[in-house]
């Protein structure tokens, strides 16, 4: 195994299957790391106060004191920053036949579709019902129209789209290929599907969406992953458990990646009104201006996002990168006070 990364660390909680996916990108690119355990509904102060980071999705992974936020630039910057070449595993890995692996497609068929269209499908099997008004009040801040009810009502909608989807993950696989995209090992697009479809295994109301005769094809391609992940798990250390306020001193203290790797593109910026040491705010595009981080900008290129924020507690500086797809810089709104 390689040698340990001093600071790989995921921000996470138990029930999220976005965690289980970063866990599980971890695991097949064999990367130890050490876990901080958040709650599943804010505050979490490990994060913000001790971060300096108001982002409110989870998982958040750190790399050293660079903090990566957003599924989709944590497992792109894992890939990169924990090459093959120094003896990690790969999440995009060669096609069987030859043939370089199609790492724009796997990331947009990711972000795109398994991370979006079917886990939002998903979601509407949760048990809406007997949820406390604390985790619903804390999800009607990014979705203020959350209605149980509704939710409730559309079960028998989404369990129909759920089983088209998987007549479709059916058909990619009725030629005999191990994977998805017919590569030598699991890519990330059988990593994307995975965690939906196998947190979804552990509902009650969803056994009958699991039916070996209709879709023979995608389910023994679903317990080929599932049985390779936990026999790769045996061998591999247990995540170390951190308190926050040691995690954060633990990131404080750790070197930053150089700037000039992810870089400055000066006409990129230009096109979104933002320059180079300016204060800005890093708006998600989904939870809008509520729930921006602000923070000096530092590197900007067609990828990510870089910007230095500041501990609460600590005053320690932290180096936040966030992606370009789902996230918008804009100069930080200065508020005017009355005299």
């Amino acid at each position: 195994m390689p040698s340990p990364h001093p600071g790989v660390i995921l921000y996470r909680y138990d029930a999220s299957p976005f965690s289980v996916k970063i866990d599980n990108v971890l695991l097949m690119k064999n990367i130890p790391y050490s876990t901080v355990k958040v709650a599943n509904v804010l505050p979490r102060p490990e994060i913000t106060e001790m971060l300096g980071l108001t982002y409110r999705l989870i998982p958040v992974l750190t790399i050293g004191n660079d903090i990566y936020c957003d599924t989709s630039l944590i497992v792109a910057a894992l890939e990169r920053r924990f090459p093959t070449s120094k003896g990690f595993g790969t999440i995009f890995p060669p096609k069987k036949h030859g043939g370089s692996p199609d790492t724009g497609l796997l990331k947009a068929f990711t972000r795109h579709y398994a991370d979006t269209v079917l886990f939002n499908w998903a979601t509407i099997l949760l048990p809406w019902n007997r949820f406390p008004e604390s985790f619903l009040k804390d999800r009607r801040m990014i979705a203020p129209n959350l209605n149980v009810q509704v939710m409730m009502n559309s079960q028998g909608k989404a369990m129909n789209a759920l089983s088209a989807h998987l007549t479709l993950i059916n058909e990619q696989l009725q030629d005999g290929r191990e994977w998805l995209f017919d590569t030598e090992l699991a890519s990330l697009a059988d990593i994307g599907i995975h965690f939906t479809y196998d947190w979804l295994r552990g509902f009650p109301n969803t056994r009958y969406l699991f039916d070996d005769e209709k879709f023979p094809h995608a389910m023994r391609w679903l317990n080929r992953l599932s049985k390779f992940i936990q026999t790769t798990r045996k061998d591999f250390p247990t995540p170390i458990a951190l308190a926050g306020p040691d995690a954060a001193n633990a990131i404080a203290n750790s070197p930053h990646e150089p700037y000039d790797v992810v870089g400055f593109d000066t006409a990129e910026a230009t096109r979104v009104n933002v320059f180079k040491g300016q204060m800005i705010d890093v708006v998600p595009d989904e939870s809008g201006h509520q729930f921006a981080t602000t923070g000096k900008l530092v590197a900007f290129n067609q990828e990510e996002i870089v910007i230095e924020t500041k501990g609460v507690i600590s005053g320690a500086i932290f180096r936040c990168h966030f992606p370009r797809i789902g996230f918008t810089p804009s100069p930080k709104k200065i508020q005017k006070h009355k005299l």
